[in-house]
């Protein structure tokens, strides 16, 4: 059976440099915020090419610090409307509900799956006060185009990165650099996975990243004083020891994951499967290489019985979703369609070439 993500495999070359991490931390006996995770904010940091890295508990809880801090510098208030892709994980549209503001969706384009830029000024209102950005499998949305519809509209611009990792390399290019901050999540199925919760936001913006600091610890900068209404979001000291083992790796996998995918672009050939977009630029990491089909359970079953898991991200659309009953009318088509048909085949690192090859071969014949 080829898995479509095997971690055990994937983390087994670092093992030996976990254990001496592991035993460093257990010698230093600092748990919490040590020198552990202030290297890894140092060196995500200098990897993003960001001025300011702090890490936090989880991806959610990095796109939620985000929101908040832009509420206590008054840059948000409670009751704005924040566009955001109708098709992205349900994540990103909570973090937004958290904070007491309100997600307008907008669709994305059927060919990358990111947001449409052209659907984003038809949006846009006098509550209009931001833009979560969704970079969607490991490809990068339009942010050229959205830094431009954002600066027009006097609009914050968030980028929600949970499945881009290395694929944004200089946040100098943001749209002035202080109205830009990026969230970050290491689930262990992410292209930097911990090996458990943790997550992370960049940003060059020194008075955002000043609140985020505080803010994750209880709204304390200095023990026992607590300067705002914080929440506890630290990144663990054990994950960020793991993380800066595997850090200095990302590329190399990165590269990998490309490898495999430009094979699967090349090599797929099928009537009855579309293939993903990719302009065959550096703005796509691959954290999952999708395709669709009309028939999906059906081309997941053959492939199963063939000896190939895969994985649907992600069978129901955020406003077909109980939790949101207030939209459960509404229309979103590209949106629907592309949940209807979606299938994502194993990629990763330690994907062998030969696996590849049965993959793509047992793909032709269906």
């Amino acid at each position: 059976m080829i898995k479509f993500l095997d971690l055990k495999k994937i983390n087994e070359p670092y093992q030996f440099a976990f254990q001496e991490k592991l035993n460093l931390v257990l010698a230093n006996g600092w748990y919490i915020l040590g020198n552990e995770v202030k290297e890894f904010e140092t060196n995500f940091a200098k990897y993003c090419g960001a001025d300011y890295c702090i890490g936090v508990g989880n991806g959610f809880d990095a796109l939620v610090l985000i929101f908040k801090a832009y509420l206590q510098l008054g840059k948000l208030q409670k009751g704005d409307e924040v566009i955001v892709p109708a098709n992205t994980y349900i994540a990103s549209i909570l973090a937004i509900m958290q904070v007491d503001l309100i997600p307008i969706l907008v669709e994305p384009k059927l060919e990358t799956y990111n947001i449409c830029p052209d659907l984003i000024s038809e949006k846009i209102t006098s509550k209009t006060k931001a833009i979560l950005a969704v970079h969607l499998y490991g490809q990068l949305a339009e942010m050229d185009t959205i830094n431009g519809i954002a600066k027009q509209n006097n609009l914050l611009v968030i980028e929600d990165a949970a499945q881009s990792h290395g694929a944004i390399k200089n946040q100098k290019s943001g749209i002035d650099n202080q109205k830009s901050a990026i969230a970050y999540s290491f689930y262990p199925g992410k292209n930097l996975g911990a090996l458990g919760d943790g997550g992370a936001i960049t940003t060059n913006d020194s008075e955002l990243a000043k609140v985020i600091l505080s803010l994750r610890n209880y709204g304390s900068e200095v023990k026992y004083q607590n300067e705002y209404i914080g929440v506890n979001s630290r990144l663990d000291e054990l994950q960020a020891a793991f993380l800066n083992v595997k850090l200095p790796q990302l590329d190399a996998e990165n590269k990998r994951r490309i490898a495999i995918a430009r094979r699967y672009l090349s090599e797929i050939k099928n009537d009855k499967i579309i293939l993903p977009f990719w302009d065959f630029s550096e703005n796509h990491v691959f954290h999952l290489f999708v395709i669709r089909t009309e028939n999906r359970n059906e081309l997941q079953q053959f492939l199963l019985e063939n000896g190939i898991q895969t994985m649907i991200h992600y069978p129901i659309p955020p406003h077909q979703q109980k939790a949101f009953s207030e939209w459960n009318h509404s229309s979103f088509p590209i949106t629907e369609k592309i949940h209807k048909e979606v299938l994502s085949l194993p990629i990763s690192p330690v994907l062998t070439m030969e696996e590849v090859d049965s993959i793509i071969e047992i793909l032709n014949k269906y």
